[in-house]
């Protein structure tokens, strides 16, 4: 199993959904205090689709995004990610699981203070122990990539707020994943800066064919997404193709 994540096992993953979920309840809380953050829910998301979850606050959407991306397991049902039983890998595989294939892109950025673009960048890399001079160049690229050659050196306070964003985007696709997970990722930002940042997105799913799930409640954000789905009180009410983009 730890070879399947490690060394992106493509046979098995072509043969099945990129991403299932599939009778996935969370439950916190015990007793009179239990509650349902998720109930049930069945999603397939396919390799290089742009997918926009929306729904009120408490409706379920962030956990769904955080079980997604590992940082956070069903109570019950299952997860899939490209074949492999999520729930089935331990503390360590699915922390490579992240590191291997998943790109993550926050609201309020996330980067270090006081530390270059390019270092920002280069970091996932560390983890992933690439050499230095090969950390550098795929950093460089990646930077460039969203529109920053030339900016490698500025800390994050000689930065805009888009181009902030710009930096956690491309830390976020240095390591080639195969999924960005963008959490609100406009939400910081002025309606300008964030048409770019969506543009930015839907170029890297288009061009680079990455998958992105990005969960926003900004309707005229999720406008930019092949299909929106949505969450209310831990279930997907709608999931639909969005008319405009298809």
């Amino acid at each position: 199993m730890t070879d399947k994540v490690a060394g992106k096992a493509t046979e098995d993953r072509q043969a099945a959904p990129l991403i299932h979920l599939e009778g996935v309840s969370k439950i916190y809380g015990q007793g009179e205090a239990k509650v349902y953050a998720l109930r049930g829910i069945d999603l397939v998301i396919q390799s290089g689709e742009f997918a926009a979850i929306m729904g009120p606050s408490g409706s379920g959407k962030s956990t769904a995004m955080n079980i997604i991306g590992c940082l956070d397991t069903p109570t019950e049902g299952h997860y899939r990610f490209g074949g492999v039983e999520v729930g089935g890998l331990g503390r360590d595989q699915r922390a490579l699981l992240r590191r291997n294939f998943l790109g993550f892109v926050f609201q309020g950025y996330n980067l270090l203070a006081r530390t270059s673009a390019l270092d920002n960048v280069e970091l996932p890399l560390i983890y992933q122990g690439v050499p230095a001079a090969k950390r550098k160049s795929m950093a460089l690229e990646a930077l460039a990539k969203v529109g920053l050659a030339g900016r490698e050196s500025h800390d994050p306070s000689q930065l805009s707020g888009g181009q902030q964003q710009r930096v956690a985007i491309a830390r976020a696709i240095v390591t080639r994943p195969d999924v960005i997970l963008a959490d609100e990722p406009t939400g910081n930002l002025d309606s300008a800066r964030g048409e770019e940042i969506m543009d930015l997105l839907t170029a890297l799913n288009r061009d680079e064919g990455i998958t992105i799930i990005m969960v926003t409640h900004e309707p005229d954000m999720a406008e930019y997404a092949d299909r929106l789905i949505r969450f209310v009180d831990g279930r997907v009410e709608s999931d639909v193709r969005n008319p405009v983009r298809n």
